[in-house]
């Protein structure tokens, strides 16, 4: 089956939109864009619709942001009124309940920014990154009630380079994901099922998640640094304040040194395994600021303990 489908975009932040606008683009129906509701933002904590949601009355297509619909009988139905090819879902942050995966003709289709089965789950950008992954990439899967368990329609690699951080490697995928879903309406390929083999979970970050412990190797320290930041962001604390870590690279060692300690001017920190430079961070309340200029604020001379 080819050509122009009637279908759903369900998706919220900024991964789904590159996909969103491909869609449009193509000429294929787009019924409902469903996203997340709009949450308050700023300081003056304004209601605020989310990027695809954004994206969506920018394109004039209509939008529906349900709080919830795993038990909603009534958005089940007005769903399934929709009449629809196929569901396209990109980061919706929802789970869809049986009633709503088994509605649209093709089935509900998800974009997942990985290579399944590894790194199922909600943080599989950032899991690849802390594990020192190669590569990741898209799959294109159809959706089932498991955990991103589906069968595989398409998939697509990228290779994770040695200083890639989050934000490189999602916009890659973004638009990667974008055109995958295209030739998967297009090709309508066989799906195959997932292996049993080689399944890991990304589990879903909290800022807990941002704290650098000193005593780790250099080199995770220096992959959470990339994975972690813009969100949920690393950090360390000192004389009571939270200082958040943008940028580092690892930087040699010194043997013997407690992790934690100030080796050398230019904020080297011992670790457990060599050392880490930090080279861009970020007080409470302030802007980030390169290393130098951050020291002349808040000095860090060697022989300093972080906490």
């Amino acid at each position: 089956m080819s050509g122009t489908l009637r279908l759903a975009f369900m998706g919220s932040p900024d991964f789904a939109v590159p996909a969103l606008r491909a869609l449009h683009a193509a000429g294929h129906e787009v019924a409902a864009v469903y996203t997340q509701p709009p949450r308050p933002s700023g300081r003056g904590q304004r209601e605020t619709p989310c990027p695809v949601h954004r994206a969506a009355l920018e394109l004039g297509l209509p939008v529906r942001h349900p709080a919830r619909v795993k038990r909603d009988v009534a958005e089940h139905e007005a769903f399934r009124a929709l009449d629809l090819d196929v569901a396209v879902v990109a980061a919706y942050g929802l789970i869809l309940p049986p009633a709503m995966l088994e509605a649209p003709r093709r089935g509900c289709l998800n974009i997942h920014a990985s290579l399944l089965p590894r790194w199922r789950g909600a943080g599989p950008i950032q899991a690849a990154i802390l594990a020192g992954d190669a590569e990741t990439g898209i799959t294109i899967m159809r959706m089932e009630e498991g955990l991103d368990t589906g069968p595989m329609l398409l998939s697509a690699r990228l290779p994770i380079g040695p200083r890639d951080g989050t934000p490189a490697v999602h916009d890659a995928l973004a638009a990667m994901g974008a055109g995958l879903i295209l030739r998967a309406l297009a090709e309508n390929p066989a799906p195959v099922p997932q292996p049993e083999a080689g399944v890991t979970y990304a589990p879903k970050l909290s800022k807990a998640d941002g704290r650098l412990d000193w005593a780790q190797e250099a080199a995770a320290l220096d992959r959470r640094v990339r994975a972690l930041n813009p969100w949920p962001g690393t950090f360390f604390e000192h004389q009571g304040e939270t200082i958040r870590v943008l940028e580092a690279a690892p930087a040699g060692g010194a043997p013997g040194a407690a992790p934690g300690t100030v080796l050398a001017e230019g904020a080297v920190i011992a670790c457990g395994e060599g050392a880490l430079r930090l080279t861009r961070l970020q007080r409470p309340g302030r802007g980030p600021l390169p290393a130098a200029d951050f020291l002349r604020g808040f000095p860090l001379p060697p022989g300093t303990v972080l906490g």
